[in-house]
């Protein structure tokens, strides 16, 4: 008797994933520079994940359709991510950590569409919503993040590599536990079947553009809030408290999944995405005071939250047979895309402006609204 079920087994994997992301993001660039990296090097390291998942989430995407290989895609990517992060541990120089952290961006960053395209076929076959299951990887990412900090506090910088690989060792570990995804409906066409391009529909691609940019707001909140709250003189753990709020309101929403209205549609939550987004980073470039952040916090679940679940969603249920893995890897390209484009721009706009970069951030969710409503206007009446 199989003890956990599809959903409990997608759950511990979602966990296992965020807190190896929980653990990498603030640690890792501690250990390159303890590696002796320069700033210059350190930065390139980085970015190229963002480089490298335009090259190997699709053909690994493509790949898992072909031959209908989800789940084997997803734990061979893990396994090859152990090996790789192992790889990065033991490497010395410059040149060795770069081609190092190539062969994980390369083995890791097919990971997430796979198991999204993964998660959507499972549970819908199952008569189970995707937000009550994926909450536990937001909420593993808070747990990882805390605990990682406590290791930093006792362990030496030049061997913080090795939280990661054990975080690796425990994703590699839930993959392998992963249920078949076999449904007893094939997931690709019959030989006969025409393959049709998701890039032709121009209501996918409205939906993909608008959630890239409505993500891509958030740009100036991922590299520079910390810094902004530290000079207006927040302490550490105010900081902490602030991005926890924004995560736990994501994990109220994601409960809630299953519980929306039925007249609640994927675009109808891109749309209030990009309207919280418009409120919240206009409120930001205010310089508000401490009492409202907290609020404009909350909106995270749907700057952020909603938007994920309406896109994802969406070029789920509207992706051709057979391209399903591929659907989740076009989303996943476009959005690593633009954030990886918004990220570099705002550098320069902190830089220059300060907090008021938020402004610009505040456009970008009105553009990616925008986006949304033409995808409304297009859209086939049963399809969103």
């Amino acid at each position: 008797m199989i003890p956990f079920g599809f959903a409990t087994r997608l759950a511990a994997f979602y966990a296992a994933m965020f807190v190896l992301s929980g653990v990498q993001l603030p640690f890792f660039p501690v250990w390159l520079k303890a590696k002796g990296l320069d700033a210059g090097m350190i930065g390139l390291l980085l970015a190229m994940p963002m480089v490298v998942r335009v090259f190997a989430i699709p053909f690994a995407a493509l790949e898992a359709d072909r031959r209908d290989a989800l789940r084997t895609a997803i734990v061979a990517a893990s396994l090859a991510s152990v090996a790789g992060f192992v790889l990065l541990g033991i490497s010395e120089g410059a040149v060795a950590i770069f081609a190092a952290n190539l062969a994980v961006s390369l083995c890791f960053t097919p990971i997430m569409p796979l198991t999204e395209a993964y998660a959507l076929k499972g549970l819908t076959a199952r008569g189970r919503v995707y937000g009550p299951v994926r909450l536990w990887g937001s909420a593993a990412f808070i747990v990882g993040t805390f605990a990682a900090g406590f290791a930093a506090d006792v362990l030496p910088a030049r061997h913080l590599i090795w939280l990661i690989v054990a975080a690796s060792v425990l994703t590699a570990a839930a993959a392998l536990s992963l249920s078949p995804l076999a449904t007893g409906i094939p997931d690709r066409p019959g030989p006969s079947a025409p393959r049709e391009s998701l890039l032709r529909n121009s209501t996918v691609l409205a939906v993909i553009t608008g959630a890239s940019l409505i993500q891509a707001s958030h740009a100036v909140y991922y590299g520079f809030s910390a810094l902004a709250w530290r000079a207006q003189g927040l302490d550490g753990a105010t900081v902490s408290a602030l991005w926890a709020i924004g995560v736990l309101a994501e994990i109220v929403l994601f409960a809630l999944h299953g519980r929306l209205p039925g007249f609640v549609t994927p675009i109808g939550l891109m749309l209030v995405g990009a309207c919280a987004g418009a409120v919240r980073w206009t409120g930001m470039a205010l310089d508000p005071p401490l009492a409202l952040l907290p609020f404009l916090q909350v909106l995270h679940a749907c700057s952020f939250g909603a938007t994920h679940l309406g896109a994802l969603t969406y070029v789920a249920r509207n992706a051709p047979p057979g391209q399903a893995a591929t659907g989740q890897a076009y989303l996943a390209m476009a959005l690593g895309i633009g954030m990886a484009g918004a990220i570099a721009l705002s550098g320069w706009l902190y830089g220059s402006f300060g907090t008021a970069a938020y402004a610009a951030m505040a456009l970008a969710a009105i553009a990616g609204g925008v986006c949304c409503v033409i995808a409304q206007m297009l859209r086939p009446v049963m399809a969103a």
